[in-house]
């Protein structure tokens, strides 16, 4: 006899007993074709009814052909005996899919003439409800199970129960065996690391080390040619002014001389004019007879008047040009002011680089504690890792008692009915266990990547901290060629000038005029306030991408814009052009031009006050304002345009 199982699902059912309320039972129906071929092959089918909490609620029913056909015909039944079975199973998969609702379609009812389902024959009925009535599809008939069947289905489960235990048990084996491997990889990992993080550590050390040492020789050499860059500006300052000194003194003692020369020309003629009075006196008592010669002294006369008028306009010249000297002189007493505030500009420069070196260190040591927080938290998960192998090792010391009281209670049948249920309990307390460790081992590999990546990120971070340090080296040496590039500009001046046009060469009255910058491309006289910014220039456009520890210089926009106004006759806009190609702003970046509370800034006033008697001295000689006298014109304050 052989048996094919069709359908073997648990299905919620209605019981309803003689004089009791309805209730709801979970009931495993199990349907199998049983095929016979001795004497006869005919084929039955066989439905079971069981409860998973209950084993010994058994309930039978095999229906042949021949039993079908009077059911066929008692219920009105349109199917054959071979679709029937596919038939009741689309029944009971409908009644499956309603059960969880709160008004179902189809449901499964287990009547009993009983009170109770004690050992009597039930009927099982399909009942599709509507709102009219409830129609019966189908009612089958149950018999209880003999105490054979019962001891029967209750060996099958026991033999069932056995195979699903004995593959639990080389299932857990098995899962063991994995959790030792992989315990043992992740230990040889966890060293590994460690050993590597280690090695990182003395690298990182020896590596600072290093930096601080070598950081510090740079500080030293770097105040010292500071110190040398210094003293040398001073020496060139004071030589300059001693220089500019002597050609004022120069000029003036030449316009004193030309004024003495003048004066002793203007007595002359104020004698010949006498002179020239008297012979008119002696004209006119001779003047009957002499008309001819009267006529010739009115012409005298008047030529003399005109000499006169001349004379007097060109003294009054000289006059407007000895208040013009005297303006120069005090633009050039401001430009030695600007000189010394520019020194103290420089050794503001040194302080603050000597305040980033500061705050470098401080990070560094930073670093080094979240180093050491790091160390700590790889320690405490080693020590977890030892605490799991210890409650793995548990683990198997239960599983090895288990298997020894499974071996004691094989011997009695009914004893093991008894504890079945407490050992399936305890395999899935066990198989539970063994998940929980599974997923903090997966939490753990998760901690140990989190650290891995940590350690990544502070890797990073020494490498910005390197490159930072790198930008500061650059910082000092641009700031060294800075300053060799003013002292070889101060070095040309002298040269340039004399390679310079025309307009730059001598004033009107042999005066020297400001000297011209050939390294920057001007051939013409700019202003100081032109110089000291075309000077701060290429501070912006050599170091406009790297963030530079250099403290801020205060500079007004407003006034260096009117300073350009007034200069932009004397320098060309090719040498901007230049240095505009690719769209950078000229000068420096605007973080360096915003203003401190502690500082003091240069030329810190507004468009409306350049032509008051403070920012004289700021201007060009060309575009100061000048005393006017009454009834002179405008040309005669500008001998050189």
């Amino acid at each position: 006899m052989a048996a094919e199982r069709i359908f073997d699902r648990a299905v919620s059912v209605r019981v309803r007993g003689c004089g009791c309320e309805e209730r709801r039972l979970n009931v495993r129906v199990n349907i199998e074709l049983l095929s016979i071929s001795n004497p006869v092959h005919k084929k039955d089918l066989a439905v079971r009814l069981t409860d998973d909490t209950d084993p010994f609620f058994l309930y039978n029913l095999v229906i042949s052909e021949e039993d079908f056909q009077s059911l066929k015909s008692q219920q009105g039944l349109l199917v054959d005996f071979s679709a029937f079975p596919q038939k009741f199973i689309d029944l009971l998969q409908q009644c499956i899919q309603e059960q969880n609702k709160d008004i179902p379609r189809f449901l499964l009812q287990l009547v009993s003439s009983a009170p109770a389902l004690d050992h009597t024959p039930v009927s099982l009925n399909v009942v599709e409800t509507n709102p009219f009535k409830h129609l019966t599809h189908l009612s089958l008939k149950f018999l209880p199970g003999t105490d054979a069947e019962i001891k029967k289905f209750l060996a099958n489960c026991l033999k069932c129960l056995k195979e699903d235990k004995m593959m639990l048990e080389e299932k857990l084996r098995r899962t063991e065996e994995d959790l030792t491997r992989q315990l043992s990889y992740t230990q040889q990992s966890l060293s590994e690391k460690s050993r590597e993080l280690e090695k990182l550590k003395n690298e990182w050390t020896s590596y600072t080390t290093a930096l601080s040492n070598k950081h510090s020789q740079e500080l030293t050499s770097e105040k010292e040619r500071a110190l040398q860059a210094q003293t040398q500006y001073q020496q060139q300052h004071e030589q300059q002014k001693k220089e500019l000194e002597n050609l004022h003194q120069k000029s003036i003692q030449q316009l004193q001389n030309r004024l003495s020369e003048l004066e002793v020309i203007n007595k002359d003629l104020t004698e010949r004019r006498y002179k020239g009075d008297s012979t008119v006196r002696e004209l006119k008592a001779k003047l009957s007879g002499l008309e001819d010669e009267c006529q010739r002294a009115k012409q005298e006369v008047l030529s003399l008047r005109r000499e006169n008028t001349t004379l007097d306009a060109e003294c009054h010249e000289k006059e407007k040009l000895i208040n013009q000297l005297q303006t120069r002189v005090a633009v050039l007493e401001q430009e030695i002011k600007d000189k010394d505030q520019l020194v103290t500009r420089t050794k503001e420069v040194l302080d603050a680089t000597q305040e980033q070196k500061v705050i470098l260190e401080e990070s560094t040591e930073e670093k080094h504690r979240h180093i050491e927080k790091l160390e700590t938290t790889i320690k405490s998960l080693s020590a977890e890792l030892l605490k799991a192998n210890e409650i793995i090792k548990k683990l198997q010391g239960d599983l090895k008692t288990l298997m020894s009281k499974l071996k004691l209670k094989n011997t009695v049948t009914i004893q093991q009915e008894k504890l079945l249920a407490e050992k399936e309990e305890k395999l899935q307390k066990e198989q539970r266990e063994s998940q929980e460790m599974g997923q903090s081992l997966r939490v753990k590999e998760q901690e140990v990547c989190k650290l891995q990546e940590q350690l990544e990120n502070t890797i990073q971070k020494l490498e910005e901290s390197k490159q930072l340090l790198k930008t500061n080296e650059n910082v000092i040496t641009w700031l060294n060629r800075q300053l060799s590039e003013v002292q070889m500009a101060k070095k040309l001046d002298s040269p340039a000038s004399a390679h310079a046009g025309g307009r730059a060469a001598v004033s009107p009255l042999s005066m020297p005029d400001r000297p011209s910058f050939q390294s920057s491309g001007l051939s013409h006289p700019i202003s100081p306030l032109y110089a000291f910014q075309n000077f701060l220039e290429p501070i912006h456009s050599k170091n406009g991408n790297s963030q530079c520890p250099v403290s801020k210089v205060q500079l007004n926009s407003q006034l260096l814009k009117a300073t350009r106004c007034s200069d932009a006759h004397t320098v060309p806009a090719a040498g901007h052009a230049a240095n505009k190609e690719n769209g950078e702003q000229l000068g420096l970046d605007s973080k360096y031009l915003k203003k401190k509370d502690d500082s003091i800034p240069l030329r810190g006033l507004s468009q409306n006050t350049l032509n008051s008697e403070y920012l004289r001295p700021y201007l060009p000689a060309k575009a100061q304002p000048l005393p006017r006298a009454a009834g002179t014109p405008a040309s005669a304050y500008f001998p050189g345009s």
